[in-house]
């Protein structure tokens, strides 16, 4: 059985398209979705996952809807071969119940992960440039050291709430403990 899935990130788009692609490819039922795709705690993708069995198909109109990341995607299709469901993109023309269609997906998947892995590394080594030149990254400070110590001392001298120091230093109440805690 062929099972169309379709996604929409707000209650405002319109699923019309994909719906009317998903029949004309013979989907006998379409899931239906309204979240990001960067979600992974979809309720459709459980929708999905519970009404699959060997020999189905899930059939997407375009890769993009079934996840945004590639690494999703491509775990998400693994989970579905290791069920013995195969996957069609339409847009893109994949299928993966074909060898040649598997291969293109493995192809993409392991020119995914060399592209991660050449990212990470070129971060990594971004990183350590930038410590040999005494650059530590990170999000800055959001108060200075005369700030942090008047902050310590409005705190300790109990002649304010937390909300008027809060107020006074322009930090919100996290922010504050944070400063107390370190």
């Amino acid at each position: 059985m062929q099972i169309g899935y379709a996604r929409v990130s707000t209650h405002d788009q319109n699923l019309d398209l994909q719906r009317d692609a998903l029949e004309k490819a013979g989907c006998e039922r379409v899931i239906v979705d309204v979240a990001s795709g960067a979600r992974q705690d979809r309720s459709g993708i459980e929708q999905l996952r519970e009404q699959l069995r060997p020999g189905d198909v899930v059939v997407v109109w375009r890769l993009d809807r079934l996840g945004r990341s590639l690494k999703h995607l491509i775990s998400l299709v693994e989970e579905f071969e290791t069920l013995g469901v195969g996957f069609r993109s339409l847009t893109e023309a994949i299928d993966t119940t074909t060898p040649g269609g598997k291969l293109f997906f493995h192809i993409v998947g392991a020119l995914a992960e060399f592209e991660r892995n050449i990212i990470s590394e070129r971060t990594k080594a971004g990183l350590s440039a930038a410590r040999v030149r005494g650059r530590l990254g990170g999000r800055p400070k959001k108060l200075s050291e005369q700030k942090q110590k008047l902050l310590q001392q409005l705190y300790v001298s109990k002649q304010h709430s937390l909300r008027e120091i809060c107020e006074l230093m322009g930090v919100s109440k996290t922010t504050l403990y944070a400063y107390l805690k370190g």
